[in-house]
């Protein structure tokens, strides 16, 4: 534990998990600051056990810290109990390693995963005596940047921002620092060092572009507002990942986190294309790490650890081409020194119950299906590429193996969804319970019997998706499909074999004004955190209220951002960024949706998304045709 903490005694007694706020976990970083010329604060804008269960901090962390003239630590927003002790005691906030103020760093960094964390960096800004807004800054305040999903439409948050980092974070930092300690030793105004950054590949720099508006509200232009800022970012990929950094020494937590595992990411990327998912977009194109690598890190990392349980991490691990051998290896390995594997993110098919099969413990855990939609015409739709009887077949090869629990996870409010798409979540549901009680008989089921979990959360459209341009339902329209849900379920033959459970729909609302919101709507994220909104994520602080109070003071209409189908031609709040996927792209798939129709994965066929010009991965490995 660190002998200097910026808490008494008396503070750490009187709140709640006081192993948030003391750092000295094993393996963390702990430097002689005479040999550092760059102090960088790496944030997660939520509570310790969510951010120290996030890979990209632990791979940027540890990178950061190979550099000899860098010293990155840990910062995470203090809970309620904390932050109320801090601002009563003008205590500034610190970073875990040294327990040193934030304000005194060279770098302050954000990774932006989920919109309703947006208040939550206010707070770290504040609480660490940083000016809030980036225009009011100096050379005293530490340079604030931004990466993540989020950073792919930073309009929101531009105004607090420096920087943002567009892509992922292997490629481009090392560029950065030495351009930080140019400017320093030349001496050059903060302004000119961030217009340097903007000629850096992947940096993007708020303050240099003019955003202007049409009558209507949409915008007119996005300008650079000096000569030599390009007027579109594009994303950095990590074009080798076998070689590339990767953590072998992750800092250990002293309580439990979320992950409480070894994670070991297998691919980046996916193949699937679902209409619906930013990421499967905004990682393309898909590349693998190579097997002997991964067995080789699985080995260092669980004796570096400690760990009783490794996970396999990616967006879709049944697509990895190497998953079989390196199952192979784990499960002996595995089984000799007594370690769980984790398989999330496996299609349900009778390849991955065989896996499943082989590498869980006797008692059975639930399975997971994720059908989105409840009729295979909306699938199509969403180009989820999975049929009823697909599921209907993994269900059956799961009651066979011995499960009893299946989940089951849909969206409502998706692009053209009728009353009958909504109803067939019950329908398959009850299918699943009549497969079960088809297939096990009555002697085998050892008194136990069918349980399943429907549950439901509201479709938000996301940037850089084919349904970036789709409308978005509003909080009425969801709880009424919420309804529709519930009684198509409770008029099933198995009802009470189905529980079903739904998200908070206005929670999912404002995810969705602030993920397709333009720099309007910083005000409006300033003035709701000075009215005390922080912790959005967490339902029991969500106050809609005071949301809804602020945007219309500032004159904005949530419909605007929710309600309306954007047009071809609208040009969008992120259309500065360049994510390697095309817009032309995204269109065709938008349009194509609308027909219902399917489209291939990458290793069936090229759909030109322009995720080629990286040179790398998917893109240049034979095509099938088949699935």
């Amino acid at each position: 534990m660190n002998e200097k903490l910026a808490l008494s005694d008396e503070i750490l007694l009187s709140i709640s998990k006081p192993e948030r706020y003391i750092g000295g976990e094993v393996n963390s970083a702990v430097k002689d600051l005479s040999d550092i010329k760059i102090r960088f604060a790496f944030c997660f804008p939520d509570v310790y056990e969510i951010g120290m269960s996030h890979l990209g901090i632990q791979i940027l962390y540890g990178l950061f810290n190979e550099y000899e003239d860098v010293w990155c630590e840990r910062v995470f927003s203090p809970w309620s109990d904390m932050d109320s002790i801090m601002r009563e005691n003008d205590i500034p906030l610190f970073a875990l390693e040294s327990q040193d103020p934030i304000k005194g760093f060279d770098f302050l960094g954000f990774t932006l995963q989920y919109e309703m964390c947006y208040t939550n960096i206010l707070q770290v800004l504040d609480l660490s005596g940083v000016a809030i807004y980036s225009k009011d800054r100096t050379w005293d305040d530490p340079i604030v940047i931004g990466g993540g999903p989020c950073s792919y439409n930073p309009e929101p948050i531009a105004d607090f921002f420096d920087l943002f980092y567009i892509g992922e974070g292997e490629t481009k930092y090392r560029e950065l620092f030495d351009l930080y300690e140019k400017a320093k030793d030349e001496g050059l105004s903060r302004e000119e060092f961030l217009f340097q950054c903007s000629q850096i590949n992947g940096i993007y720099v708020p303050s240099l572009y003019d955003i202007s508006y049409k009558e209507d509200g949409t915008i007119k232009a996005i300008t650079p507002v000096r000569e030599g800022v390009p007027s579109v970012v594009k994303k950095e990929l990590c074009l080798d990942l076998t070689n590339a950094y990767y953590p072998m020494k992750p800092v250990m937590p002293f309580i439990r986190v979320t992950q409480d595992r070894v994670v070991m990411e297998v691919m980046r990327g996916c193949i699937r294309g679902c209409r619906f998912c930013q990421a499967g977009q905004l990682y393309r194109p898909l590349r693998e790490r190579d097997v002997k690598k991964l067995e080789e890190y699985a080995i260092t990392l669980l004796k570096n650890t400690g760990y009783e349980e490794i996970s396999l991490s990616s967006l879709s691990t049944s697509d990895y081409t190497g998953l079989n051998e390196l199952l192979e290896f784990l499960i002996d390995y595995c089984n000799e020194h007594k370690v769980n594997i984790s398989l999330p993110s496996l299609r349900i098919d009778a390849f991955s119950l065989d896996v499943m099969s082989k590498v869980q413990d006797v008692k059975k855990s639930s399975l997971t299906f994720a059908p989105e939609a409840g009729s295979q015409r909306m699938r199509n739709v969403i180009n989820k590429g999975l049929t009823e009887e697909d599921i209907l077949r993994g269900a059956h090869e799961a009651f066979v193996g011995g499960w009893n629990k299946v989940k089951l996870y849909f969206m409502l409010g998706l692009p053209g969804e009728t009353s009958e798409d909504i109803e067939g979540i019950g329908d398959i549901a009850n299918k699943i319970a009549v497969e079960y009680f088809e297939t096990v008989p009555k002697e085998k089921r050892n008194g136990r019997t069918i349980e399943i979990v429907a549950s439901t959360s509201f479709f938000v459209p996301k940037p850089f998706t084919p349904f970036q341009w789709a409308p978005m339902n509003t909080k009425e329209e969801f709880l009424d499909k919420a309804s529709i849900t519930r009684k198509g379920i409770m008029a099933q033959l198995n009802q009470k074999h189905i529980k079903y459970n739904w998200h908070e729909a206005n929670a999912s609302m404002l995810e969705g004004i602030l993920a397709r919101g333009d720099r309007k709507l910083s005000t409006v994220i300033y003035n709701v955190y000075k009215r005390g909104c922080i912790f959005d994520a967490w339902s029991e602080h969500f106050k809609n209220d005071i949301w809804l109070e602020e945007m219309e003071k500032a004159s904005l209409d949530p419909m605007f951002y929710v309600k309306r189908e954007r047009t071809k031609d609208e040009i969008l709040p992120w259309d500065m960024i360049d994510c390697g996927v095309s817009k032309e792209f995204l269109w065709r798939e938008w349009e194509t949706s609308k027909k219902g129709v399917v489209s291939p994965n990458c290793r069936q066929s090229c759909m030109g998304c322009g995720g080629a010009n990286y040179g790398v991965g998917i893109c240049f490995q034979p095509k099938t045709g088949v699935n």
